[in-house]
């Protein structure tokens, strides 16, 4: 529009017959103009070209960590995502798993009591073979022997509650390695990259910043997914190991007061 503008008063001042002084010095002012409205022009375009949404929108977070996992190389990046996605995946079992197993001990005791009043052991083991869960595992296999008397029934207890802990610790050692493979194969990259870099150096022959940049930073990335993939696993792992421990505790507390209903039941 500005181009327009001065356009048009170039044709009037020429149209109604300015002297060439005048017209000389109303050319060189609208030159002068129309250059600014250019400088103008191509400032306002790059301007919105750095502010160019799609440009700004393809900076996302995955496009970052597509471009840092190729920077850091397929041979150590792809194993360190293995670790990363197998450890997930088992944590995701180990968690439902621990939710299911997880039940209310004293509602499940309270059912068991009443079982025992109302139509004896044989009750109470069918309320225990259709209660899902560790606990209510254990109490079946603890009525399974009330005939054999109580010092059975605790040996029974026992036995089983160690079995029904090792089916909750399942899968715990395999979480353990996935955790401490992450950041060594991180670790193993850098120093590999490291190395890199220096036979870069020597083959130069020179200490360029350009070369040594090159394979330091291919060398960290590599430490840094590994200890990320490393904290995020971690974090899992803590949550899964309180898990079970408060799942222990209860079972322990609940095999007690499940002994003193059959003493009482049998008295």
């Amino acid at each position: 529009m500005k181009k327009m503008i001065v356009f048009f008063t170039v044709v009037v001042f020429f149209t109604f017959g300015k002297s060439n002084v005048a017209f000389a010095q109303e050319s060189g002012n609208v030159s002068e103009s129309v250059e600014q409205v250019s400088d103008s022009d191509a400032s306002l375009e790059s301007t919105v070209l750095m502010e160019d949404p799609s440009e700004s929108s393809s900076e996302g977070l995955h496009y970052v960590l597509k471009d840092k996992f190729i920077q850091g190389g397929a041979i150590w990046m792809t194993p360190i995502l293995i670790c990363l996605v197998m450890g997930l995946a088992l944590i995701i079992e180990r968690v439902f798993y621990l939710n299911l197993a997880s039940v209310n001990s004293g509602k499940l005791l309270g059912k068991v009591e009443e079982a025992l009043r109302n139509g004896g052991i044989e009750k109470a083991k069918q309320l225990c073979a259709d209660t899902k869960g560790p606990l209510a595992s254990i109490f079946y296999q603890g009525l399974d022997r009330y005939d054999e008397g109580l010092e059975s029934v605790e040996k029974s207890i026992e036995a089983y509650g160690g079995v029904q802990m090792g089916r909750l610790e399942t899968n715990l050692s395999w979480i353990s390695l996935f955790l401490a493979l992450s950041p060594m194969i991180g670790f193993l990259g850098t120093v590999v990259g490291m190395v890199i870099a220096f036979d870069d150096i020597e083959r130069a022959g020179d200490i360029s910043p350009t070369i040594v940049a090159a394979g330091m930073k291919v060398a960290l990335i590599t430490t840094i997914f590994g200890l990320i993939s490393a904290i995020i696993i971690q974090v899992f792992y803590n949550y899964i190991l309180s898990k079970i421990d408060t799942i222990v505790n209860d079972m322990e507390d609940a095999t007690i007061s499940f002994m003193d209903i059959l003493i009482k039941n049998g008295k």
